[in-house]
């Protein structure tokens, strides 16, 4: 954790603890409730997982989503201490985990919250095994709630050779909505019946997105496909496609880093020589590198997609996915 970060923290406890004193009040007499306070107060690292959740949740849930701006790069973000605040009285939280919003596991080692935590990246096939996983390898809630930081109490870094970015995986999130119905019911066995009905609707046409996708690997099985950054790597590995981007170009340009010239060159080359059908950029963000393949993809005549991280507005995260999938169909039909 660099000497940044722990200042930021130890600020925000402080500030937060100050927060919480005054919400206290005197003479110990609890506030009135209100109607929201009956429900269960889930928090989100970003509006993706708060979509999810209000809808597994409905009406028994109040979400806040820390990050909901495409503007916010979680990578980077830096929480206030109404973020800490937020986080200290949640009932549950879901992250993402795998290091991509370390921010969050931050932020609960700082609030000493006992909140079950859910991280999503868990539940995927290729999170590294450590210690007892459950079956197929998923490392489910502990009994404590959550698994969210190493002994030494140290948030996640990036795991090495892990695409954190599971949401685009459809299966992934089968399972995410499955242990988040399961932990609502757990808080609120009143509404158990109301979670398992909505996570079951919400499988449904997670099952129709897969069948979406398998349409596009029985007609364009191992098309090469170009990708600016890792983040929708999961979608085109489930829609068959070959992702041609060298390794080096793609964390470079995640990390914010400069692309190496031969790496570059190497780039420029698989766009130009007819072997990508599409390229796929991360609209949130870019560089000098990733604009030189769109404009020589452009100038092949080749598709050229924009892909998010975060919730785009007026959008559910299953709409934005059928979104997502048609539009790399119809770029690969042209």
């Amino acid at each position: 954790m660099t000497t940044r970060r722990l200042s930021t923290l130890l600020a925000l406890g402080a500030a937060s603890a100050l927060t919480l004193t005054a919400c206290a009040g005197t003479g110990g007499t609890p506030a009135t409730s209100s109607p929201a306070e009956a429900t269960i107060g889930v928090v989100a690292s970003t509006n993706v997982y708060g979509q999810i959740v209000e809808e597994i949740g409905g009406d028994a849930v109040t979400v806040t989503s820390i990050i909901t701006s495409s503007a916010q790069d979680p990578h980077e973000f830096e929480p206030t201490a109404q973020d800490q605040l937020t986080v200290s009285e949640a009932d549950l939280i879901i992250e993402n985990g795998g290091g991509y919003d370390g921010f969050m596991d931050a932020m609960i080692e700082a609030s000493g919250t006992t909140a079950p935590v859910i991280t999503a990246a868990t539940f995927n096939h290729d999170y590294p095994a450590e210690g007892e996983v459950g079956e197929e390898g998923h490392d489910h809630a502990e009994e404590e709630g959550h698994d969210h930081a190493d002994e030494d109490g140290h948030d996640h870094a990036h795991i090495e050779g892990f695409n954190e970015h599971v949401w685009y995986d459809p299966h992934t999130m089968e399972h995410l909505a499955e242990a988040i119905a399961e932990e609502l019911s757990t808080l609120d066995p009143d509404n158990a019946d109301l979670f398992e009905t909505n996570a079951a609707a919400f499988i449904d046409q997670i099952a129709g997105l897969e069948a979406s996708l398998d349409e596009i690997l029985a007609a364009h099985a191992g098309t090469g496909v170009f990708v600016t950054e890792p983040v929708p790597v999961y979608l085109i590995v489930a829609a068959g496609l070959e992702n041609l981007t060298p390794e080096a170009f793609s964390e470079a340009v995640e990390e914010g880093q400069d692309v190496p010239p031969a790496t570059l060159l190497e780039a420029l080359g698989i766009v130009e020589d007819g072997s990508v059908k599409v390229v796929i950029a991360n609209a949130q963000t870019g560089g000098a590198e990733t604009t030189q393949v769109i404009d020589a993809a452009t100038a092949q005549s080749i598709p050229v997609l924009e892909f998010t991280e975060t919730l785009p507005e007026g959008q559910t995260y299953i709409s934005w996915m059928q979104q997502n999938i048609a539009e790399l169909a119809d770029a690969l039909d042209a």
